[in-house]
């Protein structure tokens, strides 16, 4: 079976990338740089696939989408 998961790779200030799959409650991983950290999330959603109880479902993110939203915290909400 083919999955399809959204993936976040959020830097780390002592360098690397920390590795978070939202679709996957727990899968988070951590690599030293952005093609190991793409292979480290792999691996856990291989192993996450593979431990999941045979009666839970495995939703993935064929039909999900995200984008990302710039926000200034200075400016006013206005409400319509």
């Amino acid at each position: 079976m083919t999955y399809h998961f959204n993936i976040i790779f959020r830097p780390e200030p002592e360098g690397g990338f920390t590795v978070i799959v939202p679709s996957l409650p727990g899968c988070i991983t951590y690599g030293r740089d952005l093609k190991e950290a793409k292979e480290m999330a792999k691996d856990a959603i291989k192993l996450y696939v593979e431990s999941a109880d045979a009666d839970e479902d495995i939703l993935d993110d064929s039909e999900s989408f995200f984008t990302s939203i710039k926000f200034n915290s200075d400016e006013k909400l206005q409400h319509a």
